[in-house]
């Protein structure tokens, strides 16, 4: 799995813990990223999950690369990698496709076409047809689905899963959905569009109230249920919070380790600059900072 930042749903369903998401957000000692990566960008070796890089597209090079190493070992798996809209304008994105097309690489490309990079609409970011002609001009098999209908992109994912492992060769599915909140705690998206807009997205067209709806008239859901759950897991939430705020952070030589099996010299010497810094400027720096 290559992600970016809104694909979190895919580890909770792999079996990342609630306690594993708030230690990486946290950043203490016993998160997987040691505090050296920005929250929410997890990862998880066990659950073969890439930790996700903050550049756009930097995933899709990587993907496809990953994607021909299974296919040359013989391997009866692929490779998905998620990105957005906003990413298909990048260089690195059109890269991966041509390589993917020319090495028959086992991959599934998930395009999330949410209509906005921040706050460039998809009018402004391109002329093409949307993402998936993007694909067939590489001669990669491409479909769009109705990003917000659960059990067609289900169906679309697990047909594209059987494609690439059966036929060994790359798909690309662009899911068309929106985004109703805010790009992220620094947008204000109501200054470039309009709040009823977002409010028939958030309601009429919700991907969870369409998939709650279906569920409930099938006799598979409830209001008790629905309840009971949301209760659950905030206490979840909330306990897996008040865990990793408890832990330590990270040791100061976690900032150095993990890469090299022997550390070179020259991060030897930033980690004695590092130390000699905190030494020489202690008011600048925690007082419970684990050294």
């Amino acid at each position: 799995m290559y992600s970016l930042y809104r694909e979190p749903g895919v580890l909770l369903w792999r079996g990342f813990t609630m306690q594993e998401f708030a230690n990486q957000c946290f950043g203490n000692n016993i998160g997987h990223g040691k505090g050296r990566q920005m929250p929410i960008h997890y990862g998880s070796k066990k659950l073969n999950y890439i930790t996700i890089s903050s550049p756009l597209a930097t995933q899709l090079p990587q993907a496809v690369g990953m994607a021909y190493s299974l296919k040359m070992d013989k391997k009866d798996a692929c490779v998905v990698a998620f990105f957005g809209d906003g990413t298909t304008s990048e260089g690195d994105f059109h890269a991966a496709l041509n390589f993917a097309a020319v090495m028959d690489a086992p991959v599934v490309f998930i395009c999330r076409n949410n209509g906005w990079a921040i706050s460039t609409q998809v009018t402004e970011q391109f002329r093409s047809d949307g993402v998936v002609v993007k694909g067939q001009a590489y001669g990669i098999p491409s479909i769009r689905v109705d990003g917000n209908d659960a059990l067609a992109v289900y169906n679309v994912v697990r047909s594209a899963r059987e494609t690439a492992i059966n036929e060994q060769r790359p798909i690309l599915i662009e899911a068309m959905t929106y985004r109703v909140s805010h790009h992220s705690t620094s947008d204000d998206s109501t200054k470039y569009r309009s709040k009823d807009v977002i409010e028939y997205w958030n309601t009429v067209h919700s991907p969870i109230t369409r998939l709650r709806n279906w569920v409930e008239r099938k006799g598979w859901w409830s209001d008790k249920e629905e309840s009971e759950l949301r209760i659950h897991t905030m206490k979840q939430v909330k306990h897996a919070i008040d865990e990793a705020e408890k832990e330590e952070m990270p040791l100061l030589r976690d900032m150095f380790t993990d890469v090299y099996d022997d550390l070179p010299s020259n991060l030897m010497e930033q980690e004695t600059l590092v130390r000699e810094t905190i030494q020489r400027h202690p008011k600048d720096f925690p007082k419970d900072m684990p050294l």
